[in-house]
Order: C-alpha cells, then sequence, then structure tokens
C-alpha cells in the first residue's frame, strides 16, 4: 500500500515564514521561474503539464495542460491568468491552507502560466472572509515584485507580468468561473452562458486560464521536477498528490496531502483516526455541501478520478465530512438545501426555484408530512435541476438528495411513519414525530 501522506505541495507550510520570501527562495522556491524563462519555451511548459497529466483539482477536473494551450493558442494581445481562491464550499479549506502556509508557490505557479499562456496579468480572487490569507497574498506579491520577478522585464526577458490581489464579498456563486469573472469586472456575481468559455472570453472578452489554488500551486513542481517525476505518485489516470479537507465526526481533522489511489477507508480510519466517542461511522459527504452522500460501506472506493466515476461518485473540492450514528440524514440534507437556497444567484428559474422547492420537501419529511408522492417529486425536481441549471451551483445542490435517496431512503420511509431515527428532527417526543 502506498504511503498515506506526502509532502509536495505542502513541504513548506509550517516550515518556513510566509511572510520572508527569501525563505521561500532557500527552500528551492522560484528554481522553476528561473528554469522556465531561461531554458524554456512556453510551448515546452504547456507540453510537459499536459504530460503530467495534471487536472484541476476545483472540482471540474479538466485537464490544465489543454485548458493551457487553449489560452496560449487564442489570437489576442491582451491575456489574463485568474487564480480561483474564492473557497466557499463549506467543509473545503484547503487553499486557505496552501495560501497561509506557502504563498509563493501560487504566486510563482501563477507566473510560469502567465508566460506558457502569453498574459501579462495575474488576478488573484480571494473570498472577502479569509483576512489572512489576503494579507500573506498580497505581502507575496509585493515582495515578489521587489526582487525583480514581477513587473516589466523579468529575469531581462521580454516578459511582463504582474500580479493583483482582489477580494470577494462572501457569495458562494462567486466560486462558479464566470460569475468570478463578472465580479472582477465590478458586475453582480451571476454566471454567464456558455459558450463561449473563458480561454476563448474570459475576463473582460479576452482569453483567460483560470484554475484554483491547488491546480496552480501543482505547475512549479511540474516545471523543476519534470512530468515523469510528478507521475511518480498516483495512479494511471490519476496523477500526483490531492489535498483533502476532513472534518466532521472523526477524530483527527485537518488537511492531508495524500497519493491518488488509496481508499476512502485509509483515509477515514488511517489518517482520521476513525469516529471519536466509540460511535459508528453512518455516512461521509464527499466533495463538500455539494458531493454525494455515501453510506460506510462503500469506504473501499479509491481516491481516484476513474474509480469514482465508476461508482457515480464525484471527488469535488476535495472535501471529506464524517458524519457517525447520532446524526439524521433528513436533518443535514434540509440543512445543505437552506444554504444553497440562500446563495442561488436568482440567475436561473431551475436553480432560484427548485432549491427553495427542494428545501419544502425535506422540510415536510422533517415534519413528519411528507407522503410516498413526494419521491416522484423529488425525483423530477432533481432532474430538472441537474439538466437545466445555469451553472454548477444549480446542476450540483440537488446531488445531497439524489444520493440519499440512493442509500439511505430507509430513514426516509421512517420518517413518513412518523419517526426519525436519531430523534432530532422537529415535533419530536422521544424520536417520534407528532
Amino acid at each position: 500500500m502506498p504511503d498515506l501522506t506526502v509532502k509536495r505541495l505542502t513541504q513548506r507550510c509550517g516550515n518556513i515564514d510566509p511572510m520572508d520570501v527569501y525563505e521561500y527562495i532557500s527552500t528551492g522556491g522560484y528554481k522553476a521561474l528561473v528554469k522556465a524563462l531561461l531554458t524554456m519555451k512556453p510551448q515546452d511548459i504547456i507540453d510537459e503539464v499536459r504530460a503530467s497529466g495534471l487536472l484541476g483539482r476545483g472540482g471540474a477536473a479538466f485537464p490544465t495542460g489543454l485548458k493551457m494551450q487553449m489560452v496560449h493558442d487564442t489570437p489576442g494581445d491582451v491575456k489574463y491568468v485568474v487564480c480561483n481562491a474564492d473557497e466557499g464550499e463549506p467543509g473545503t479549506f484547503k487553499d486557505r491552507y496552501l495560501m497561509e502556509g506557502d504563498p509563493y508557490q501560487l504566486v510563482e505557479g501563477i507566473i510560469l502560466a502567465g508566460y506558457a499562456v502569453g498574459a501579462q496579468k495575474g488576478y488573484i480572487y480571494i473570498r472577502g472572509e479569509y483576512d489572512h490569507a489576503i494579507e500573506l497574498m498580497e505581502n507575496a506579491v509585493e515582495q515578489t515584485r521587489n526582487i525583480g520577478y514581477l513587473g516589466d522585464n523579468i529575469l531581462k526577458q521580454r516578459f511582463n507580468f504582474d500580479i493583483e490581489v482582489r477580494s470577494g464579498a462572501g457569495a458562494y456563486i462567486c466560486g462558479e468561473e464566470f460569475a468570478l469573472i463578472e465580479s472582477l469586472e465590478g458586475k453582480s456575481g451571476r454566471p454567464r452562458y456558455k459558450p463561449p468559455y473563458p480561454p476563448i472570453s474570459g475576463l473582460w472578452d479576452r482569453p483567460t486560464l483560470i484554475n484554483n489554488v491547488e491546480t496552480l500551486a501543482n505547475i512549479p513542481y511540474i516545471v523543476s521536477n519534470g512530468s515523469k517525476a510528478f507521475r511518480s505518485v498516483g495512479t494511471d489516470n490519476s496523477a500526483g498528490t490531492k489535498l483533502i479537507c476532513l472534518s466532521g465526526n472523526i477524530v483527527n481533522k485537518g488537511v492531508f496531502e495524500v497519493p491518488f489511489g488509496i481508499t476512502l477507508r485509509d483515509i477515514i480510519y488511517d489518517i482520521g483516526q476513525g469516529v471519536p466517542d466509540e460511535r459508528e461511522l453512518k455516512m461521509i459527504q464527499i466533495g463538500g455541501a455539494s458531493g454525494s452522500c455515501i453510506p460506510s460501506d462503500m469506504l473501499d472506493v479509491k481516491l481516484d478520478f476513474a474509480d469514482m466515476k465508476k461508482n457515480g461518485l464525484s471527488m469535488g473540492s476535495g472535501a471529506i465530512i464524517a458524519f457517525d450514528d447520532s446524526r439524521c440524514v433528513i436533518d443535514i440534507v434540509k440543512s445543505l438545501l437552506k444554504f444553497f437556497a440562500h446563495e442561488s444567484c436568482g440567475k436561473c428559474t431551475p436553480c432560484r426555484e427548485g432549491n427553495p422547492q427542494l428545501y419544502n420537501l425535506i422540510d415536510d419529511f422533517s415534519k413528519g408530512s411528507a407522503i410516498p408522492s413526494h419521491y416522484d417529486v423529488l425525483q423530477s425536481l432533481t432532474q430538472t435541476m441537474q439538466q437545466a441549471a445555469l451553472c454548477g451551483l444549480g446542476q450540483a445542490s440537488p446531488m445531497p438528495v439524489v444520493s440519499t435517496l440512493q442509500y439511505f431512503k430507509d430513514e426516509y420511509d421512517m420518517h413518513i411513519n412518523w419517526h426519525c431515527p436519531a430523534g432530532i428532527c422537529s415535533s419530536i417526543n422521544g424520536g417520534e414525530v407528532r
């Protein structure tokens, strides 16, 4: 069995002063940038990233090198690189960990991406609640500029590039790429209709490379060490490492860097050290609030894009939330839907109207007023939202309902029969719904 944790992206976190660029340089920082600008052409970087098999770490798992190639090949005198550091998914805090532990690695990754695609400006869009991360990233950009690695004629090459840090205002929807771009442009953060996609027409209608923090932070390693070294960890179709965020009813919470290929059981019981208070694991949710909820008998699924897809799962942002047997499935799903109903931007009808209706239907279960025909309505509504919603929020928000109906329908049935097994739903007397 492979090592359960590795230190690649996180090797400097906790080991350097994140306010001191020279400590980053002393540990090999900016070596990739020097190598790239002095010995590599932009296409060489793209070829190396494509050969590495790096897939986007924000949830969609789109090939990073292919996206870079699209921006590179799109004609345009002005191009941009945008780092999505909004990270509004409940249960996800890995990007914050990277920005606060090693901000220069992200800056270097953005500069390398800018050189590769022919961009002149980069933006780091950070959620407004991340005060400390914003401070550290602004300092990292300023220090990098002061040593001549940002600005005009970097390393005396004909490469001009600068970075600006922008903060969001707390909207979950701005994690969606076009809503983020709209916000950067000073507009209300709402998705655009696609196509065109950002590599063709993104920020201010210019070709734009947009990736999340974890994805961009992988690029310096790939440039420094090569695609073969990157692929030495992980599986054939899921190369490298993944940052996971463990939370919920689990002993060892936090951010962990793991190789692709380990199982969910490894993560829960070895890295996470199991469920506290000698309780049983009831359910885990993978990928954050919009991820699938699965039972404990599915823990042998591998952390691998292909294996998860085969089991109808998505890795999403990398959040894994554990729930023990004291928790009520209906109560959990209702809380998630309340969040999505609040965070919908309201632009499209399926999401704007669908999420409140889903909440109301699940609320009926929690009150003991649901009837068997609720199942047909839930199935129809979730399918409509998944197929017709404009962006990923409305398409993914029904997933907790879909997955719990698949794996925990018996608990829905119990609530129809006026019984909450956990004894925590509303209007309860001794576990029975009145």
